[in-house]
């Protein structure tokens, strides 16, 4: 299924896109619950998407996990447990939102990334349960201003500024990606092909990821792992290409959907 949310309901889209179909009243409570009631199809254009999970309770982001990308970053050796960070609620946005860049932030760098949704309570799985407590999967955009990154040796300023994880444009269920290993994953700005990578070339894969954060942090349904990003961000490339006002950046993922975001640079206030 193609689960999606908006302003005051959640519920699936129809095999051609062209209706919801109410489920419940969120994402997380039906994950939770179980319980789902349909109701009456609505038109899709009469809806207006937010991220599949609105608020999530916790937001875990991995850092260097693609080699190539740990390469174009400076990174000689890979690393040997996870690089976690997190973004926060605040962050996240849906697939008809802007990306709001605040007065004085600068160097907005895209990361085109894999979400995973977790669908039931894990804490100290094994790697090998690890897929049985997902929900889904949906895109992410893990921007970041690396201005702000990069003035401290922690990431948060420069990651979990408002509006900063663009998520979805809806969560496919786990039945439909047997593998998350086996995705082309890319990210085009204004049209031109920055990212173009596979999930498989993760350091880290989903499973291992679970394992790892479970075993400290207990991670609870609707919560979100962002997996990482493949190389070709903007940091990267010689000489470094930022976002601009206006430009659009698109993250597609193989099996789990295109997700859009144009950025917005706020006036000072």
């Amino acid at each position: 299924m193609r689960l999606v949310s908006w302003d005051g309901g959640f519920g699936r889209l129809s095999d051609d896109g062209a209706s919801v179909v109410p489920m419940g009243a969120s994402l997380v409570e039906w994950l939770t619950t179980g319980d789902a009631d349909d109701g009456a199809p609505i038109a899709r254009d009469d809806v207006r998407l937010t991220a599949p999970v609105a608020r999530p309770q916790k937001v875990v982001c991995i850092g260097v996990n693609y080699r190539e990308h740990a390469a174009e970053m400076g990174r000689v050796d890979l690393p040997s447990v996870p690089t976690v960070f997190a973004k926060w609620a605040n962050a996240v946005i849906g697939p008809e939102d802007d990306v709001l860049v605040p007065p004085g932030v600068d160097l907005v760098d895209y990361e085109a990334e894999l979400a995973v949704v977790i669908g039931r309570r894990a804490s100290r799985v094994a790697r090998g349960d690890a897929l049985d407590h997902v929900a889904g999967y949906c895109c992410a955009n893990d921007v970041s201003s690396r201005q702000r990154q990069y003035e401290t040796t922690q990431w948060t300023m420069g990651k979990a500024v408002d509006t900063f994880l663009p998520l979805g444009p809806h969560l496919v269920t786990a039945d439909e990606i047997p593998d998350p290993q086996q995705l082309a994953i890319t990210c085009t700005v204004n049209g031109e092909v920055r990212q173009s990578s596979t999930t498989a070339q993760m350091i880290f894969p989903v499973a291992e990821l679970i394992e790892f954060v479970s075993s400290m942090v207990t991670l609870e349904p609707g919560d979100v792992i962002s997996t990482g990003t493949p190389p070709g961000v903007g940091a990267g490339m010689k000489p470094p290409r930022f976002l601009s006002d206006g430009d659009e950046v698109v993250v597609d993922i193989e099996g789990v959907g295109a997700l859009r975001s144009t950025i917005r640079t706020e006036p000072p206030s």
